[in-house]
């Protein structure tokens, strides 16, 4: 039971992202991004974006900081990865 964040790296609306997932469950990552005040509009399917100044207080309230190849490892483990090209782009 694990929710990881990686780097914030990701470019968008001129700041810089990090992305917010669970190893185990959604039920778990919506858990954690709710006690953690990440609004749900943050939330991409299997992931949650969040901006890079919340990076920090994320790891302080449990996520495990990793870097993004091993978020993605992990998240395609858990079976919760949504490929791209299957995502629902609104």
């Amino acid at each position: 039971m694990t929710v990881l964040v990686d780097p914030p790296l990701w470019p968008r609306h001129g700041r810089l992202w990090s992305h917010l997932v669970s190893d185990t469950s959604l039920e778990e990552l919506h858990a954690f991004a709710l006690n953690a005040g990440i609004p749900e509009r943050g939330f991409d399917q299997d992931h949650y974006d969040v901006p890079d100044e919340m990076h920090e207080r994320l790891v302080t309230l449990g996520a495990e900081p990793v870097g993004t190849r091993e978020l993605i490892r992990r998240l395609r483990a858990s079976g919760l990865r949504i490929r791209a090209r299957d995502r629902n782009h609104h």
